[in-house]
Parts: structure tokens; C-alpha cells; sequence
């Protein structure tokens, strides 16, 4: 049986650690990239329609503020890991709530990604691949690229300490 799983914990509540403060950055950073898209398209559109000034240009603004302004900050919130008690645990998600837990007994292998924008922000992506179909691997996004590398060092340790 497969003991990852998305729902919330039956136990007492326990203390998440939050990501580092620099995703914030780097996820209003994406966000703009996505937004000078969206702008540039209503600029488009906007000289496209004579007559209609601003009928493109303030809904763009005001989804643009949104996604770059808050939907950062509310994904940030939302998101925290606890590493406790020989298991990972993730939880996330602002519409759809994730609380996911890998015992590390069903770790396979443990990989501590970084790209272009995240190592430019000294941040690393912990992914965790476990044996099974279902949730065959965790990614936990938002970590120190130092504490990534500790994290995974941590849990080959708890690992090894079960095998031997």
C-alpha cells in the first residue's frame, strides 16, 4: 500500500516550516514575464479597436496587478514542508489544498533541481521520487539551494540509519 497520499493529517497538528522569502520574488518575477505577454497583447488589441479607449488596457492592468501583486503572495502562504519523525510532509495549494507525506522508507531517490531564474535567486526545487504509482514524487519548490542540499543529505542519513 502506498503511504503517500493527499489528504490532511490525522495527527495533532505540527508546525510547517515556511519556504524561503526569496520565492516570493521569483514567483512575482514569472508572473511579470507572463503579464508583459498579456500586456503586450492588449496593447495590440487596444490599437486594434478605434474609438474604444482603455476598454482592453484596465481589465489587462487589473488582472496584470493581481497576478504579479497577490496571487504571489497567496501561493506563498499557502505553501510549507515539515521534515519530522522520519517523513517529509508538503502542503500546498490556494483553490485546491495538497497535504501530501513521504515516509522516507518509500524514497527511491531524491534529486535537488535548479533553474536559470532559481539559481539567479540562489533557490533550489527538492523533488522526492517513491516507490509506487500514485505520487511517485513530491516536488517541494521555494527551498534555500543550501537547505535543499541538507534536506537531501538529511534524509539519505534517516535512509541509510533504516537499512543498516
Amino acid at each position: 500500500m502506498d503511504e503517500t497520499h493527499d489528504t490532511p493529517s490525522a495527527s495533532a497538528p505540527e508546525k510547517l516550516t515556511p519556504l524561503d522569502p526569496r520565492y516570493k520574488t521569483l514567483m512575482r518575477t514569472v508572473a511579470a514575464i507572463v503579464a508583459f505577454g498579456l500586456f503586450i497583447a492588449a496593447t495590440i488589441s487596444e490599437f486594434a479597436i478605434d474609438g474604444w479607449t482603455g476598454v482592453v488596457w484596465v481589465p489587462a492592468v487589473l488582472v496584470i496587478a493581481y497576478i504579479v501583486l497577490y496571487l504571489p503572495m497567496r501561493r506563498y502562504a499557502t505553501r510549507g514542508y515539515s521534515l519530522a519523525e522520519e517523513r517529509l510532509r508538503v502542503v500546498r495549494g490556494v483553490l485546491f489544498h495538497s497535504d501530501t507525506v513521504v515516509p522516507f522508507g518509500r524514497v527511491q531517490h531524491i534529486d535537488v533541481d535548479q533553474g536559470p531564474l532559481e539559481r539567479g535567486f540562489g533557490l533550489a526545487t527538492l523533488t522526492v521520487h517513491t516507490a509506487g504509482s500514485h505520487n511517485a514524487s513530491v516536488s517541494l519548490p521555494g527551498l534555500a539551494h543550501e537547505d535543499a542540499l541538507a534536506m537531501r543529505e538529511d534524509i539519505r542519513a534517516a535512509i541509510r540509519r533504516d537499512t543498516q
